[in-house]
């Protein structure tokens, strides 16, 4: 196997797994178990879950810090088939399957591209399924015993190689399913398709006889066609001569108006200018009336302007005296200059006493301090004696501690001792009291499993009642299918190719009502008869009264659709009426009945009926009628079942033309019926399923509230079963407690005896190094100096203290008088810089006023030489008016010559026109026949001219629309003649509608119904031919199934019958179908016992238990149908040493046949192993591998 950036194996590893069995060992954490998950990602797994990821993108490597996460994970896994195991003609087969982090994913089998499933199919042949039973993970093995026995049953099949059968059979029955739908719409297409075989023939023979009329029809319409041709280009090329005249006419009145018009446009510029000057005049005067009265303003504006700034000026004259007086603020800064020299001065008074006292304060704690070092070196002389009395001292107190310690442990054993005695107790009385509540909860069990599956029989009952509902619905739904393609081949049956076609079409006129058949109500079984009673008219239509009817024959007749029956109904009378009180009351023989007897139709409708069917009876067959006709004189007509009409003296019958159109419209009303009836089973069908369900839904808490009891039960015995197990390993605790206790207790005791020796003499040595201390000078007593110089250095530092706090009092009070008196200076300042301002300012505004009064002065004067250039400009602007007025005359009789000219020569215009449009239509008219030509005949007019022309022969065609030949052989023509053309055209049209309604698709339809019904007949014999060969398909497949089933499970009964009695000494374990009856679908449900237990259920199992019983049951499966590996997780990390040698056993005997992946931390595990593989993380995040083969290694053996 080799990885690429897959997960922790950032760099490509290669892994050559030994035969026999490979250990896979490592730390926590370095990448073991992603080995496991890249086996089951490469072998197809699609589950993110089961990877241990979020996401499948998870298994591409995400990058550490040291490191960058890579784009894609590769794993490949080589196979060794030169056996012949895998169903592929390779001895090596190389899987590999690539993940990119964009999401997209690949699979190949020996380097070529291939599918998942291709990969499914080839390992499930060898017993490697997408259920991967090969690979036991970690938790998984309580899992396997918890699966259902369905689960447990596809672990067998997939052992077995059966899955791929069982998915053929799942896929050919949804093909089933899917087909049967199919073939019922199919059946009933075909029977409809042919069923419109035969009438739609005899529409085609007819439409072969009308095809030679039309030839008939379209010489005829050529050669009139022709003629008109002819005709309308004669009389436009004489029109054409009469046009020179009228233009030349129109070109003498338009050279007088040319003539006219040269001298118009310089009036017209005289007239602008004009215009000009006298604009430019008048915009002079508004100009200067708006100067003038702007010069008014600015005089207004200056003399307030002058008034303002007087008063501005005396205002700033008064609030210049308001300030303080400058000479009274020098005085005041004087005094505060002199406070400020005499701080100043006691200020150097008292730093001169700071400084003295600084000095007396060293001087003092100088002294001081040669005293103190003097005193300790005295001291230190003493300490130094003291010191070995104190690490004496200090020995005998650690000795002391530990006899006392060594007592307080030896009393602290043997408070243990008594309390594990006392814990032994209680755990032996609790193990006997558990013991007696196990036996009674084993005994409520059989209560509990009987309400269970009591229970669960009631659910199953329901489930059966809702699976048979669902049966019904489905063949209800079926029915709806096949019913549903029936009615709409009625419908298409239905659908009319007659004139009334174009009547009911959605372009077709209004006032049509509908088909006669949908306001017509027959009894059944008279359908057929009636149908021949009507004749025409049970094909007619229905419209809205006499006018819509005319429209409708308009309609048919513009666009040449052939003819229609139709009756004259009512709109607004919706209402029915049964005709039956209308029949003659004189009864018939036999069982014949008068026609008007059997019918319900619209009331509009009644006289139209009555008057068709009055006289008519119908009856069963000829002998009927002619018994009817000579019993009741009244009766006119008898029509028969069998489509016969009857009189006294016509007969009309013979084979019919398929179904008439009562019939298909009674068929397509029953079927209808029968659909709306199939549906109501379907939702009848439907509330017996949801009742179904809601009874399974009623069942199934009550089966589920027995099961959580018995569930509930098994844990209160599992919980028993479990302080049993606790009880049992208290009591051993205890007893090993006691033990411990008591070898610890003797072993103390031993060392407080020595302890106890060491401090005695110890004590003696102590005692001893005090007498010689004792007898040593002291220079404690000689401190009175110290003391002396002590409170001398004191009262040094309080002398320094005051005079430093006197030296800062004295520059605060500076601090706060500095600098007053140089701001009352400046204050003093500022007051008269602010007088000799408010001065100037006064001045400047007087100036400004004198401006001000200047500017309103020179204004008055300007406004008046103003106002006189206006009166100037005013003067001139009336002379300009006056010669514009005389400009515009002149140019108003000009345009008057040119209107008149002008007039003329748009009559002339209109003249030329109109002969224009004369002729326009005249060239209409042509291009209209040119037109027709090519519509109706598909002709240009030059081959029209000369193929169909007047001076054209005519030719004499035969009854099948070939041109006759005369005596001599000569084909035979005669000459043309308008009228004798115009009659055989009227003769041809008359013959094509007395064909009546033609189906001109008739051929085309025939051909492609033909070819439909074939195509159909084919689909058919497919579907039949695909549903057996399905069917055959799934009955191979159950055979299949179910002996591959029955050898591999007799096979892995026998294998866990062996392996549970290995693993479990003295136990007993066995397989059990809960169907043997079914081996289709029968599960597998797993018996164990270990020894010593009566224990029914596996949930009762201690965990050991289970693990071992799950392994039991795989490795039987194993056993039984060896796969060429298989992958162990960790599934020995809960067993205790002798069932680990149990396991390993298993484990040397299925590497003779299968390939063993061990994931371990066991040594023992790792010492049968035939190759160790380490895997190891460093710091860097990344998983590296070491591999080690045993077999060349010496290892020690104990």
């Amino acid at each position: 196997m080799t990885l690429k950036g897959f997960k922790s194996f950032a760099s490509s590893t290669r892994m050559e797994l030994e035969p026999g069995i490979t250990a896979i060992v490592g730390p926590n954490g370095s990448g073991k178990s992603n080995v496991v998950d890249a086996l089951a990602w490469v072998m197809g797994e699609q589950g993110a879950k089961s990877l241990r990821g979020g996401k499948m993108e998870d298994v591409i490597f995400a990058g550490t810090s040291g490191r960058a996460p890579l784009g894609r994970a590769e794993v490949a896994m080589t196979i060794d088939n030169s056996d012949g195991a895998l169903p592929i003609d390779y001895s090596e087969v190389t899987i590999s399957r690539t993940m990119f982090r964009s999401g997209g994913s690949e699979y190949a089998i020996n380097g070529a591209p291939c599918r998942l499933l291709d990969v499914q199919e080839l390992l499930s042949d060898s017993g490697i399924g997408r259920e991967m039973h090969v690979i036991v993970g970690q938790g998984q093995l309580d899992a396997v015993l918890r699966a259902t026995p369905e689960d447990r049953r596809g672990f067998v099949e997939e052992a077995a190689g059966v899955l791929k059968h069982r998915r053929r059979k799942e896929k050919a029955l949804r093909k089933l399913d899917a087909m049967e739908g199919d073939l019922a719409r199919v059946r009933d297409l075909t029977a409809e398709v042919r069923r419109q075989l035969g009438p739609l023939g005899r529409q085609a023979a007819t439409a072969r006889r009308a095809a030679v009329i039309h030839i008939t029809v379209r010489d005829a319409r050529a050669r009139l066609l022709a003629d008109d041709l002819v005709q309308q280009q004669a009389a436009l090329e004489t029109d054409l001569a009469d046009e020179k005249a009228a233009l030349a006419r129109r070109q003498e009145a338009e050279a007088a108006l040319a003539a006219a018009s040269q001298g118009l446009e310089e009036l017209e510029r005289a007239v602008v200018t004009a215009d000009e000057r006298h604009d430019a005049f008048r915009s002079v005067w508004f100009e200067l009336g708006t100067l003038a009265e702007r010069t008014r303003a600015a005089g207004r504006l200056a003399t307030e302007r002058a008034g303002l700034a007087e008063r501005d000026a005396t205002e700033s004259e008064q609030r210049s005296r308001s300030g303080r007086d400058p000479e009274q603020l020098e005085r005041q800064a004087a005094e505060l200059r002199q406070q400020e020299a005499d701080e100043r001065e006691r200020i150097e008074s008292t730093e001169a006493a700071l400084t003295e006292a600084t000095a007396a304060k060293e001087e003092a704690e100088a002294a001081h301090g040669a005293e103190v070092q003097r005193l300790e070196r005295l001291a230190k002389a003493a300490a130094d004696r003291r010191e070995g009395l104190a690490t004496l001292g200090g020995q005998v107190e650690v000795r002391r501690s530990r006899v006392a310690s060594a007592q307080a442990e030896i009393e602290r054993l043997e408070a243990d001792i008594a309390a594990g005695r006392e814990a032994a107790q209680a755990a032996s009385a609790r193990r006997a009291e558990l013991e007696g509540g196990m036996e009674e909860a084993e005994s409520g069990e059989a209560g509990l499993d009987a309400a269970y599956e009591a229970a669960q029989e009631q659910v199953d009952t329901a489930r059966a009642a809702l699976e048979d509902a669902r049966n019904r619905l489905n063949a209800a739904q079926q029915g709806v299918q096949r019913l549903t393609a029936r009615v709409e081949g009625l419908a298409v049956a239905l659908q009319r190719r007659d004139g009334s076609a174009t009547l009911v079409a959605d372009d077709g006129p209004a006032g049509v009502l509908g088909e006669f058949t949908d306001h017509l109500s027959v009894a059944p079984g008279h359908e057929a008869a009636l149908a021949v009673a009507l004749g025409p008219v049970a094909g007619s239509l229905v419209v809205d009264g006499r006018a819509a009817a005319t429209t409708a024959l308009a309609h048919l007749a513009q666009h040449d659709a052939g003819q229609a029956t139709l009756l004259l109904g009512d709109r607004a009378d919706a209402a029915t009426t049964a005709l039956a009180e209308r029949a003659p009351a004189t009864a018939l023989p036999g069982e014949a009945v008068w026609a008007l007897a059997v019918v319900e139709v619209s009331t509009s409708l009644a006289d139209a009926v009555v008057e068709a069917l009055s006289g008519t009876a119908l009856a069963a067959d000829e002998a009927a009628a002619q018994q009817v006709l000579q019993a009741e004189p009244a009766v006119q007509a008898v029509a028969t079942a069998t489509g016969e009409l009857w009189t006294r003296h016509r007969v009309t019958g013979g084979s019919s033309a398929g179904p008439s159109a009562v019939e298909v419209a009674a068929d397509h009303e029953r079927a209808l019926a029968e659909l709306e009836t199939a549906r109501e089973e379907v939702a009848a069908a439907e509330q017996a399923r949801d009742a179904a369900q809601e009874r399974v839904a009623q069942a199934q808490p009550a089966a589920d509230e027995a099961l959580a009891a018995l569930h509930e039960s098994d844990a209160r015995m599992a919980a028993v079963a479990e302080e049993l197990a606790q009880a049992a390993q208290a009591e051993r605790q205890a007893a090993s407690t006691i033990e411990k206790a008591t070898q610890r207790l003797e072993a103390r005791r031993a060392e407080a005896a020595a302890d106890e020796q060491d401090l005695a003499a110890l004590e003696e040595r102590l005692e001893a190094a005090r007498t010689e201390a004792a007898e040593a000078p002291d220079a404690a007593d000689d401190t009175a100096e110290r003391e002396r110089l002590a409170t001398a250095a004191a009262q040094a530092r309080t002398a320094e203290t005051e005079a430093r706090l006197a030296a800062r009092t004295a520059a605060e009070r500076l601090k706060a008088i500095a600098g007053r008196g140089d701001a009352l200076a400046a204050q003093a300042r500022n007051e008269v810089l602010a007088r000799q301002d408010a001065a100037r300012r006064a001045a400047q505004r007087r100036r400004a006023a004198e401006h001000a009064r200047g500017i309103a002065e020179r204004a008055t004067a300007l406004v008046q030489r103003l106002e006189a250039t206006r009166e100037e400009a005013e003067a001139g602007r009336q002379g300009a008016e006056a010669a514009r007025a005389e400009q515009r005359s002149e140019l108003a009789a000009r345009r008057t010559r040119i209107a008149e000219l002008t007039d003329r020569v748009r009559e002339l215009t209109d003249a030329v026109h109109r002969d224009e449009v004369a002729r326009a239509e005249m060239r209409l008219r042509v291009e209209s026949l040119v037109q027709r030509a090519a519509d109706e005949l598909g002709m240009e007019p030059g081959p029209l001219v000369s193929e169909y022309g007047p001076e054209v022969p005519v030719p004499v065609l035969d009854d099948d629309g070939e041109q006759s030949v005369d005596e001599d052989g000569d084909p035979a023509t005669v000459p043309f003649v308008r009228d004798e053309q115009a009659k055989r055209l009227r003769r041809a049209e008359r013959d094509l509608k007395a064909l009546g309604a033609v189906n001109p698709l008739a051929l085309e339809e025939y051909a492609a119904m033909e070819e439909r019904h074939q195509f159909l007949a084919g689909q058919l014999d497919d579907l039949v031919s695909s549903k057996e060969a399905l069917l055959d398909l799934v009955a191979e497949v159950d055979e299949r199934v179910r002996t591959a089933f029955e050898e591999a499970y007799a096979d892995v009964a026998r294998e866990f019958e062996g392996v549970f009695s290995r693993l479990f000494p003295g136990g007993e374990g066995r397989l059990e179908l809960t169907d043997p009856e079914d081996m289709l679908t029968t599960g597998i449900e797993v018996h164990a016992r270990p020894p010593g237990k009566k224990v029914k259920r596996l949930s009762l199992l201690s965990g050991g238990e289970r693990s071992l019983t799950a392994v039991a049951l795989l490795v039987s499966i194993f056993k039984a149908r060896p796969s060429p590996f298989y992958i162990m997780d960790e599934v020995e990390a809960a067993l205790d040493d002798t069932n680990l040698g149990r396991l390993i056993q298993l484990f040397e005997e299925l590497r003779d046949s299968s390939q063993l992946i061990v994931i371990t931390h066991q040594k023992r595990t790792m010492e049968v192993a035939d190759a160790l593989y380490g895997v190891s993380m460093k710091g860097d995040g990344i998983s590296q591998v070491v591999s080690q083969r045993l077999k060349d290694v010496d290892l020690p053996r104990a």
